[in-house]
């Protein structure tokens, strides 16, 4: 759902940009910056929840 909303706010039309690449890093370049955010995302999901989870884990009962 937030990629999908993300990519409606950014309205980017990434073939476009790659079919009028001037060379292959420029692709390169387009393709990493259309993905990274994504994964850091996930990155950040995956550590916030173990670190909850892990935290839950260890605190003492009442």
């Amino acid at each position: 759902m937030i990629p999908t909303l993300i990519s409606l706010l950014q309205k980017v039309n990434i073939e476009e940009k790659i079919k009028n690449a001037p060379d292959q890093g420029y692709e390169i370049g387009v393709v990493i910056g259309t993905y990274l955010p994504f994964i850091v995302l996930i990155i950040i999901a995956y550590s916030t929840y173990f670190y909850f989870k892990k935290k839950e884990k260890n605190k003492p009962e009442n």
